[in-house]
């Protein structure tokens, strides 16, 4: 930098904030302007929100937090993911520069060294810390929320905001999203509730993104360079690949011949290894398969790379048609590593289990170079996968779009099969917010000058409209805040019913609600302006002409509704003319209605009327929306309180009863069902096996194509079942009295299973059982774990021991293995 103003200024930053810079010195590359700014924020003393580009380095200022604390005395900080895979990874980068003795792991199903001075969790687990005031939470000077942008999952993301709006005000937050087109209003919404907070976005992608369109053999531009980057213009023999129509194509013999010549000089070989693209139209032109496009992605330089198919079978697939095409990625000497590190991490795992995993298929693609990594696939062969990637040793991984959030697994190259996905009911287009997330992963910092992301092309592709999707920015962040029963009656605990209320309305959805309010409110103070402007143009010298018109539209609507109901007794009929006849005298009568004028004053009071009823709607929605999130809570109270969970004194203060106590430690979906089932003992007479299995139908959400019972368990555990079901259904019939949504019949796809697992069956007879992947099962099963784990502390006897020796006979093989 040759500037010596620029030189003074970056002097003169370093002098003012001198740990930043020392901070800065020991990384191995120099910081962006914009993680010099979020550090300089911490060492203000401010709370911070940071938005930038997947792979811009956000994570740095989460890092310089911790360095932070870990510079003062008696100082913690907690570093939260949305995920265990995330927190497992930053546990480990943590350790190598802190040493172990002073990070630790908390995940619900993993707890090392939790009195850490840096602990690593979920941001469940913190949410529960600070539920239950836990001593950890003393000395907390810092809480890094990676992946805060989570907070708009509708299943999970109450939990940020429950910790935002929880967390005590001497702890500094630094908040890490994806870009969001709304970053400023979310840095708003922390600075009402946490105090100074600066934002700071980013837009610039630490390694510049390349677009392009495969086209049978050939990467085409997406964008034409000629044009220049502000203009971003559409490669204009890409849009004319796609205007030659069918019709025209199949009858034009030229183009016929064209493309047999084509054709001829396609099987020719051609300087560079490229090939003239014919012209045809998006109909016609044939995909190249999965093998070709890996050699043709070789050839040019662009692995290692991600080929995202948004389809588990689809990503298994591909991994077995470029098997079969003889594809070998791999050098003798990679081939060598990749089976040390694999040899090294499946040591764990037994012979048995392994074969029936498909694990030496699974092997022998990784000496490829070639993997999948979908949600099915057993955590411990993902963790492989991702760790073979990071070093440079497996080359193509086909993967689904879970890839994309926030695992550190950067390619040179990103591969979209499609633009369109399978929501769970039908097929629909990526956003422009997911397109960016994907490509996101394209272009690796420090090693790479460029990313690439290739978008194959596909019958009917728009290129404008891909374009489109590379170009926006516009991903917003929304909440997804809700009250829950366990959340009601641990702010009832700590702060009473009317304070509880007040901590409500500062969530983010509130905040959101509100900011609409403020544009519908400014919608209607112009319609009132209007109003009176057409009230003005409508005044009659003889009367009230609003009456008057009142009185036409009250004829108007009577006569519409006696000419659609014909089929009216002939009692209501006749009651409805009278009333006609009784509308139309009164109008005669009226003085307006001889007015010269009077037809220019009944079109304003005709438009009157219509933007009248709009502005009426719109106070309807102001109404709706202000305190919406406390109605909820209030009404999640009276159902509490219904069912004795919350006492109400004679001065009207809320309290908890014994059963609301035991409430506050239970977490999840169905926290009442669990709740009272305890309180009832319908759980009393299982054994751990049938405990399991019960759990297990609490936390199991089956795919939509599931059905039946799959042979449920014998003995206690259907009259349990039975008896929860039971009261499942008296719960939601009370939750629709109180306009509560309500949840989900319980689902017994998974309990057969479950319930042979607890007994010690085999895997491969589980598996069997339960229809579905090791992946899969494994995370149910961690999640019935969770919740044994919860009935563990809070049941009283039989269930607490029940519980316990449950955990144990769940804990083992594949689901007790751990990476960490």
């Amino acid at each position: 930098m040759s500037d010596p103003a620029e030189r003074y200024a970056l002097a003169q930053a370093a002098k003012s904030h001198p740990i930043s810079a020392k901070f800065a010195a020991l990384q191995s590359f120099g910081l962006d302007p914009f993680q010099i700014a979020g550090c300089h924020a911490l060492e203000d003393g401010r709370s911070v929100l940071v938005a930038a580009p997947t792979g811009a380095g956000k994570t740095i200022v989460g890092e310089f937090a911790v360095h932070l604390a870990m510079g003062a005395p008696d100082e913690k900080a907690f570093y939260t993911t949305p995920m265990k895979a995330l927190s497992n990874q930053k546990f480990r980068e943590l350790q190598q520069v802190y040493g172990e003795q002073n990070v630790g792991l908390l995940t619900g199903d993993t707890n090392i060294n939790g009195n850490a001075r840096v602990v690593v969790m979920t941001t469940e687990v913190l949410r529960n810390m600070i539920y239950a005031d836990s001593p950890a939470l003393r000395g907390l000077r810092y809480v890094v929320m990676d992946e805060v942008h989570f907070l708009a999952d509708r299943f999970r993301g109450a939990v940020w905001e429950e910790v935002i709006i929880h967390l005590p005000s001497s702890v500094r937050i630094v908040g890490l999203s994806a870009t969001v087109s709304n970053a400023e209003e979310f840095g708003d919404w922390l600075d009402t509730v946490r105090g100074d907070t600066a934002v700071i976005v980013s837009e610039t992608r630490p390694v510049p993104l390349e677009q392009h369109v495969l086209v049978r053999g050939d990467l085409l531009p997406l964008f034409d360079d000629r044009a220049g980057v502000a203009t971003a213009q559409v490669n204009q023999e890409l849009t004319r690949i796609r205007s030659v129509k069918g019709a025209t194509y199949e009858n034009n013999r030229r183009a016929a011949e064209y493309r047999g010549r084509s054709d001829r000089e396609a099987r020719r070989p051609h300087r560079g290894g490229r090939r003239p693209v014919r012209p045809s139209n998006a109909q016609r032109i044939e995909r190249i398969d999965r093998p070709q496009v890996v050699e043709l992605l070789g050839r040019s330089n662009l692995l290692p790379a991600i080929f995202f198919i948004f389809s588990r079978a689809g990503c298994d697939a591909a991994v077995q048609q470029v098997r079969r095409s003889g594809v070998r990625l791999t050098s003798t000497a990679e081939r060598d590593e990749i089976r040390r590190i694999i040899d090294e991490r499946m040591s764990p795992l037994q012979d048995e289990d392994l074969g029936v995993l498909g694990y030496w298929e699974w092997r022998d693609n990784l000496e490829r170079g070639v993997a999948s990594h979908h949600a099915g696939l057993l955590p411990a062969f993902k963790e492989v996968v991702e760790e073979l990637f990071q070093r440079k040793l497996v080359k193509v991984v086909f993967a689904t779009e879970t890839l994309a959030l926030g695992i550190n697994m950067p390619a040179r190259t990103v591969v979209l099969e499609k633009l369109e996905k399978f929501n769970g009911e039908a097929r629909v287009a990526i956003t422009s917010g997911e397109y960016t997330q994907l490509t996101g992963r394209a272009g690796r910092r420090g090693i790479d000058v460029e990313g690439h992301a290739v978008v194959q092309w596909t019958e009917g592709l728009d290129p404008q409209a891909v374009a489109a999707l590379a170009s926006r920015r516009t991903y917003p962040l929304n909440s997804s805040f809700r009250p829950t029963y366990n959340m009601a009656v641990n702010l009832i605990d700590q702060f009473g019913r009317e304070r509880a209320r007040e901590v409500l309305e500062s969530s983010f959805a509130q905040f959101q609600a509100d900011r609409a309010v403020v544009g519908i409110a400014r919608q209607v103070k112009d319609a009132e302006e209007s109003l009176a402007g057409y009230r003005k143009a409508m005044t009659c010298d003889r009367g009230d002409f609003a009456e008057y018109s009142g009185l036409r539209r009250e004829l108007s609507d009577l006569e519409k509704l006696n000419r659609a109901d014909k089929t009216a007794p002939s009692r209501i009929r006749a009651q409805r003319q009278n009333e006609i006849q009784s509308v139309r005298r009164r109008m005669q009568r009226h003085p307006c209605h001889t007015c010269p004028e009077r037809e220019d004053h009944a079109r304003w009071a005709e438009r009157y009327w219509k933007l009248r009823r709009r502005t009426d709607k719109l106070r309807r929605d102001i109404e709706t929306r202000t305190g919406t999130v406390a109605r909820i809570f209030d009404r999640i109270v009276d159902v509490l309180a219904e069912l004795d969970y919350v006492t109400v004194d004679a001065a009207g203060e809320h309290a908890l009863t014994d059963a609301g106590r035991t409430m506050r430690r239970i977490y999840g979906e169905r926290d009442l069902l669990v709740a009272e089932s305890l309180r009832r003992g319908l759980w009393n007479d299982l054994d751990p096996a049938a405990l399991a299995a019960l759990a297990c139908c609490i936390v199991y959400e089956p795919r939509r194509d599931e059905t039946g019972e799959y042979g449920l368990p014998r003995g206690p555990f259907r009259e349990a079942l039975s008896r929860t079901q039971e009261l499942w259904s008296r719960l939601d019939d009370l939750e629709q009295d109180h306009h509560l949504p309500g949840s989900e019949p319980l689902a017994t796809g998974l309990a057969r299973a479950m319930n042979s697992w607890a007994r010690g069956a085999t895997l491969d007879r589980v598996l069997d059982e339960a229809e579905m992947a090791a992946g899969d099962f494994v995370r149910w099963t961690k999640q019935t774990i969770d919740l044994l784990d919860q009935l563990s502390i809070v049941a009283d006897a039989p269930v607490a021991s029940t519980a316990r020796a449950a955990l144990d006979a769940v804990r083992r093989g594949i689901v007790a293995y751990t990476s960490v």
